[in-house]
């Protein structure tokens, strides 16, 4: 039974290939840091385009929540994943995604260890947060201000109201061909869009944004169930 559902679950981590590509962390379960990333909304900007609105979101979000769905997309633009849920961080390296569906999946970031827990296998995977960021979508968002020292930002144009920017990594190895992400008119941030070498893209939108809220000290803590099979 347990390893019927090992098999639908690693199945569904390689079809998300952000997640994985996210935190450089093993590919059967790099699709799931999504983290981490991914946050929203920052103060009003009146006209600034996307890389100022990026800085501004930046600077001036400390932490925030928001509802997220996600999907993934083939070479030839076809659907073959979707998931969605909770995302919650606190600037520096904090932040937790919770994953409702299709699988339950916790995914915690407490500012030194990087934790991916699995209800359905019982499984916890740990590994040290500056080697699960890296140069990743997460490091754009829950990282320092020094954005362009992983990313290489260039305007992206403006369509559907939204400003658009490109984000390419500096390293070589991050997974990563280019990372697109677009703001509103009030500068929260709605999309993300993570093109990997594989050809596939995974897009993230946020919904119901809340700007710096505050979160109880053990929001970001994570401590493996009883029995839990623990890797590291």
């Amino acid at each position: 039974m347990r390893e019927g559902i090992r098999e639908k679950r690693e199945g569904w981590c390689r079809g998300f290939t952000l997640l994985p590509s996210l935190f450089s962390l093993p590919q059967n379960i790099m699709f799931k840091k999504t983290l981490i990333i991914f946050l929203l909304c920052a103060s009003p900007v009146a006209h600034a385009a996307a890389i100022e609105k990026l800085k501004t979101f930046i600077a001036e979000t400390h932490s925030a929540q928001a509802n997220f769905t996600q999907e993934v997309l083939d070479q030839n633009g076809k659907r073959i994943q979707s998931a969605s849920g909770i995302m919650q961080f606190q600037r520096p390296g904090k932040f937790r995604w919770t994953y409702r569906k299709p699988y339950e999946q916790l995914i915690v970031g407490d500012g030194a260890k990087f934790w991916l827990y699995d209800a359905d296998l019982n499984q916890v995977t740990v590994k040290k947060l500056d080697a699960a960021l890296g140069s990743s979508p997460a490091a754009l968002l829950s990282g320092s201000n020094e954005i362009e020292r992983g990313f290489t930002l260039a305007e992206d144009g403006n369509r559907d109201g939204l400003d658009w920017l490109q984000a390419i990594p500096r390293a070589p190895d991050s997974g990563f061909e280019k990372i697109r992400m677009a703001f509103d008119a009030q500068a929260g941030l709605a999309i993300m869009e993570l093109n990997d070498t594989f050809g596939h893209k995974t897009v993230l939108k946020f919904s119901a944004m809340q700007r710096n809220p505050k979160f109880p000290e053990q929001q970001f803590h994570f401590t493996p169930p009883k029995g839990a099979d623990v890797l590291e």
